[in-house]
């Protein structure tokens, strides 16, 4: 990054090379500092890209319930119920998840920088903490494939905001139109089809 400041993916190497065996989320959360906000919805939402047991991306998308509020309201550092911050999550289940995305992130940044400060600032941030609260709520859903895009968009926005970068924040409003689009489609085929057994049914 041009500014000096250390890149997200170090930051995630650093919390992955931790030699404890778990992790609070509180130290997670301590970890990241100012830029903390980006850094969560990133690391709970991304991983919902990859394939995981059932029922995970309802435990991920918990915490981005709680933190993509607050950016909506404009809060300026994250806040998480002590019970959730003495959660603990294991070390190595954030290597398992992370060595995969790493490479992918490393790519990004070396493309990122700075730009199109325009699309940030105080009603800018409180757009994307509404879209990704949004998202969140779907990302909890018990939707079949139905995570990929909403993970992929609020990943894009959270690594806006850390980054600053105006480039992945239209990005990640361009995936934002086209997951309302998917969503929309999706719900209109669920409602046809169970109105469809009705008429059958006789309902």
């Amino acid at each position: 990054m041009s500014d000096g400041r250390k890149p997200l993916s170090q930051m995630l190497t650093d919390l992955c090379d931790d030699p404890r065996e778990e992790t609070l989320v509180g130290d997670i959360v301590h970890s990241f500092g100012r830029r903390a906000f980006g850094a969560l919805l990133f690391v709970f939402a991304v991983p919902n890209m990859l394939p995981l047991p059932p029922g995970s991306s309802t435990v991920l998308g918990a915490p981005l319930m709680l933190l993509a509020p607050q950016i909506a309201l404009g809060v300026a550092a994250p806040w998480l119920p002590h019970l959730v911050r003495r959660r603990s999550i294991r070390t190595n289940d954030l290597r398992g998840v992370f060595s995969r995305l790493l490479p992918m992130l490393q790519r990004v940044e070396r493309l990122s920088r700075p730009r199109l400060f325009f699309l940030f600032g105080p009603v800018s941030d409180r757009l994307i903490g509404l879209i990704c609260t949004l998202l969140a709520f779907v990302l909890i859903l018990p939707i079949p494939f139905g995570n990929l895009l909403p993970a992929f968009t609020i990943g894009a926005l959270a690594l806006a905001l850390f980054q600053r970068d105006g480039v992945i924040a239209l990005i990640g409003y361009i995936s934002a139109s086209i997951s309302t689009g998917v969503l929309v489609l999706t719900a209109g085929a669920v409602m046809a089809a169970v109105e469809q057994l009705g008429n059958w049914f006789g309902f």
